[in-house]
């Protein structure tokens, strides 16, 4: 096996007919991943054609794979200027200390919530030992089996301990016609084109949402499906339920009819958002200005709140009821992050974001300029702003926000990686 056994009994020796059957077998009970995007540092054609043909199984048909040569160096010098990506394999010839040298260097560039499986060709249980503490996933010494490398990605995606994949993050507008819906899809857009990582976005708005205007989609099914069927929500259900929008994002609809009433009890959208987040790397929802039992416990349950607001007066209210409020309900979670939108409409007396601080005692993440021709303008083809105008410095503030609420503009900084423990080890090692 692959893997290192610490002293478990040596399996029976198996014909190749056997093996194979008995690895098919395996393969057809493990589950399909979720919609990572994982990317590979060869040193070997070996390992190189063994993940190139797992990209190809149907248990990988939702996840992005990248498989690059070079091994544990290049990566850290690829990471450099590129975000990380959900997972990283990385493969080494090297001996234990080079090694983990190796993965200092590659510690200081990993994005925070970044997976790390390496595989190695020293069977040694002292490096085993050694990688999982300072922070790696799993160590998987070489030959490979393709069995091996999708059971060790899936045991870490599938493992009911490990953490959830997914982080839902909600936009809210403090009032309505704040352009709440415009900020949340833009930014679900630059997530899914800076980190090719996979975004679904929920437009909860059900009898008026334009997330499916905004993208130029009609899809027949969407979020009331999820809604409405909660005994066969699944990520398959969910996966049926999504139309694709761009490369990397998807999207949620609503069906913006109104045939029917769209009553929900509080806790209606809790299973939904439990399969979001155990399946997909960011889920944003698009919640509408409403204050009801639902969207409510919503709000409550997401991972990150963004309040869109405009600079006025009855803005100003609503945003620091909204803002205090979830103070109140999630006292152990970050405070709602705040974004002014239609700064310097014409002939409009405005609040200063000074003002928005004080009052709601929060630090203003954006503030977005009014421009007609430009919303107007992609709001009726259907397009975001970097697409109309990609030189446009509306789309780096998107981009910004898409930094902030992912973690990676502040992990960049602290760089608190998944690897973190092994740096810190290895500098204190050096200082001593």
């Amino acid at each position: 096996m692959a893997t290192l056994t610490f002293g478990a009994p040596p399996e029976p020796e198996m014909t190749g007919q056997t093996a194979a059957t008995g690895e098919a077998d395996m393969l057809a009970s493990l589950g399909p991943l979720p919609r990572i995007s994982m990317q590979a540092f060869c040193e070997t054609p070996e390992i190189s054609r063994l993940i190139e043909t797992a990209s190809k199984d149907r248990r990988m048909t939702k996840t992005h794979v990248k498989v690059h040569m070079g091994g544990v160096m290049a990566a850290a010098n690829y990471y450099h200027s590129a975000p990380t990506p959900n997972l990283i394999i990385v493969e080494s010839m090297k001996q234990r200390v080079d090694l983990m040298a190796e993965l200092d260097s590659l510690a200081e560039v990993c994005d925070a919530g970044t997976k790390v499986i390496v595989i190695g060709h020293v069977n040694d249980v002292e490096l085993y030992r050694d990688l999982i503490r300072s922070g790696v996933s799993e160590y998987l010494v070489a030959p490979l089996q393709l069995f091996d490398l999708i059971r060790a990605v899936g045991d870490l995606y599938h493992n009911p301990e490990a953490s959830p994949l997914g982080r839902v993050v909600a936009f809210v507008g403090a009032k309505g016609g704040c352009g709440a819906s415009t900020v949340a899809h833009n930014v679900a857009w630059s997530i899914a084109r800076q980190f090719e990582s996979e975004v679904v976005l929920a437009d909860m708005d059900l009898p008026f949402g334009t997330a499916g205007l905004d993208f130029n989609q009609d899809p027949v099914q969407g979020i009331a499906e999820a809604v409405q069927s909660p005994e066969r929500l699944d990520e398959v259900y969910l996966d049926r339920l999504l139309s694709k929008c761009a490369e990397h994002l998807s999207l949620l609809a609503a069906p913006a009819t109104l045939d029917r009433p769209y009553d929900f009890d509080e806790k209606s959208f809790d299973g939904l958002l439990d399969v979001m987040r155990g399946s997909i790397p960011t889920a944003i929802l698009d919640v509408p200005h409403v204050w009801t039992r639902w969207s409510r416990q919503v709000l409550r349950s997401a991972d990150e709140i963004v309040v869109v607001a405009a600079p006025d007066l009855a803005n100003l209210r609503n945003a620091k009821n909204i803002v205090d409020f979830l103070k109140n309900a999630r006292p152990n979670d970050a405070a709602p992050r705040l974004v002014l939108n239609q700064v310097g409409m014409p002939k409009r007396p405005e609040i200063r974001g000074e003002e928005f601080m004080r009052a709601l005692d929060t630090d203003i993440l954006a503030e977005i300029p009014f421009d007609i021709p430009l919303f107007g303008g992609a709001a009726n083809n259907g397009q975001m702003i970097s697409e109309v105008d990609p030189k446009n410095p509306v789309g780096a503030t998107f981009d910004t926000i898409a930094q902030v609420i992912t973690g990676r503009g502040e992990a960049r900084r602290q760089k608190k990686s998944a690897l973190a423990p092994l740096l810190e080890r290895f500098r204190a090692k050096k200082s001593a």
